[in-house]
């Protein structure tokens, strides 16, 4: 018995040792189109379709181009579809948290630049470290909000839709958010 499975388990060994002897043949490297972030076209606007109506927005690539790249990941793959608002003030709105009920979503770095957050302001929320924002939950501010003025990521401006930001409630759902 103790034979048959030092036999079985020598086999087994022999087969993986060949598994990573074998080189892969449908992945070659010159077939991997690396792109450089400095070359990748992302998109300067965006259309938030809510329950409520449209929301057009203008993204700030140039003071929040990691921000707005992982806003663009998000939406291509669909991320933000259905998805709630799930904090409204008499100042602001706040969408995109995967649990909706502002505890989701993961980490990425703050971008602060001087642009103020006025009416319309399209921001990214975090906790209490400067450095780390979440890397899925948004706000747009309804009134001017200079106290988030070099503490929050400023990526963008709503450019058409105020009336709708202005309707939304708690539980209203982020529809979709296409780009163009």
């Amino acid at each position: 018995m103790k034979q048959k499975l030092f036999i079985a388990v020598a086999g087994l060994a022999a087969l993986v040792g060949l598994f990573y002897l074998i080189p892969p043949t449908n992945l070659q490297q010159d077939q991997v189109e690396i792109i450089p972030d400095s070359e990748m076209k992302l998109p300067t606007k965006a259309t938030i379709e809510t329950t409520k109506g449209t929301i057009a927005v203008e993204l700030y690539l140039d003071s929040a181009p990691k921000t707005v790249r992982n806003f663009a990941d998000k939406v291509n793959s669909g991320f933000y579809d259905n998805l709630t608002f799930h904090r409204v003030e008499d100042w602001v709105i706040q969408g995109g948290d995967p649990e909706g009920n502002g505890t989701g979503g993961g980490e990425i770095a703050t971008e602060l630049s001087d642009r103020p957050f006025q009416e319309g302001s399209l921001g990214v929320a975090r906790g209490p470290n400067i450095n780390i924002s979440n890397d899925a939950q948004f706000f747009i501010t309804k009134t001017e909000a200079l106290w988030l003025n070099n503490q929050y990521t400023n990526f963008g401006r709503v450019t058409a839709g105020m009336d709708v930001v202005e309707s939304i409630e708690v539980g209203d759902k982020i529809i979709s958010i296409t780009f163009g």
